[in-house]
């Protein structure tokens, strides 16, 4: 009877612990098993973020001609579960140089209550957390870009950005890479034929614009 009872407990304490886990646990393990068998070089190109990034995956090194690149972006994330992660995806490597896309979800998953200013504050924060670690490299950051479906969203993305921009130009060896016209068409909403079926996420085309537009920041010496 004690010994049934006792692991009734322990089935118990498994099944709390569980529920308690981190969102996107999960894909962090991923990341970390992966870099035991295949320990990443130094000087490394960090990407960091969300779907846009995750999609994108180890085609980034095709698609930049790079294999310095290590892409540790995890799809439907936020700023603020990046900031969660940092010691897992941004300090457990020595990159050279960080490129981050992240905001979208902080709209999106708090919509319409989350303004323009708390992405922004988020954003700020996980700079300067990076900054304290790594006080000189580059940081690159991509902006929000217009989905289909989410263009009721687009004035709080664009303040988001427009505040983001802002603030990285004050910041030293910091860029802004702004691709929100890139995707527009003649009438000024999202090209749809950039996308895929679920109108959120790019295509082939809208990732050839992508790699077009942060080509320099990531293949530059600095």
């Amino acid at each position: 009877m004690k010994k049934t009872f006792l692991l009734v407990l322990i089935f118990n304490a498994f099944i709390l612990c569980s529920a308690q886990e981190k969102p996107f646990a999960e894909d962090i393990k991923k990341f970390q098993n992966y870099d035991k068998v295949n320990a990443p070089q130094k000087d490394i190109i960090l990407f960091i973020g969300s779907s846009t990034f995750t999609i994108w995956g180890d085609e980034t090194r095709k698609d930049f001609n790079n294999d310095k690149i290590v892409n540790r972006a995890f799809g439907g994330s936020t700023l603020l579960d990046v900031i969660g992660y940092e010691k897992e995806i941004i300090y457990a490597y020595q990159p050279k140089k960080i490129v981050i896309y992240c905001g979208e979800n902080d709209i999106a998953n708090e919509f319409p209550k989350v303004e323009g200013e708390e992405v922004f504050k988020r954003f700020k924060k996980l700079y300067q957390d990076i900054r304290l670690k790594f006080p000189t490299i580059p940081v690159v950051y991509m902006s929000m870009k217009p989905s289909p479906s989410r263009w009721e969203m687009r004035a709080k993305m664009i303040d988001a950005n427009q505040r983001i921009e802002k603030y990285l130009k004050k910041q030293s060896n910091s860029h802004f890479v702004n691709i929100w016209n890139k995707l527009l068409d003649e009438s000024g909403k999202p090209n749809a034929s950039l996308y895929l079926e679920d109108q959120l996420h790019l295509n082939k085309i809208g990732y050839e614009i992508l790699t077009k537009e942060l080509y320099p920041y990531v293949n530059n010496r600095n």
